[in-house]
């Protein structure tokens, strides 16, 4: 039984040694070096690590960057008015870039040998962006203090001198 179970595996098996002729004329694979393992350099393994570094850095400059579609949707699938639902959306739309901000340092730590002043930069200016998308939601939403009326009880609120519906004007 083992000369049987020795027979299949010799079928299927290819002896390089007597099979020479096949794998002569043929070229090596890509990055296959028949010397063996290919040593490379220290300059290389320095520039491939600072530029995965540098890679790395823009991918989380451009973070913030990449928030600002979804966070215009948000918005729009928030609506425009006052309850629980529209309040912890505007709520979380501020409040996550601000401790973006305030974690900067410890978010570009790891790149803190080399000079990431563009990322830093770019990376605050996402974050001041989705800051200022917050800030128009609240806005509009009638939430931020833009009368003197909403700061004074005695100051009356502006009256509205004409209303707009469905692209008429109506006195």
């Amino acid at each position: 039984m083992s000369s049987k179970h020795q027979n299949k595996r010799l079928k299927w098996s290819l002896d390089a040694v007597r099979n020479r002729s096949l794998t002569e004329g043929l070229a090596p694979p890509p990055a296959y070096s028949l010397s063996g393992p290919a040593v490379s350099s220290e300059v290389s393994k320095k520039t491939d690590v600072s530029r995965l570094i540098t890679k790395k850095s823009w991918d989380l400059a451009l973070a913030p960057l990449k928030q600002v579609p979804m966070n215009l949707f948000i918005m729009y699938m928030a609506g425009n008015s006052i309850s629980i639902f529209p309040i912890m959306m505007v709520g979380m739309l501020l409040m996550r870039p601000i401790q973006a901000i305030w974690a900067t340092k410890s978010t570009f730590k790891m790149v803190e040998n080399t000079s990431a002043v563009g990322q830093i930069f770019v990376y605050l200016l996402g974050n001041f962006i989705n800051i200022g998308l917050a800030l128009y939601k609240c806005q509009s939403m009638g939430l931020l203090p833009t009368h003197s009326s909403d700061w004074l009880a005695f100051v009356e609120p502006p009256v509205r001198l004409e209303y707009l519906g469905g692209g008429v004007t109506l006195l």
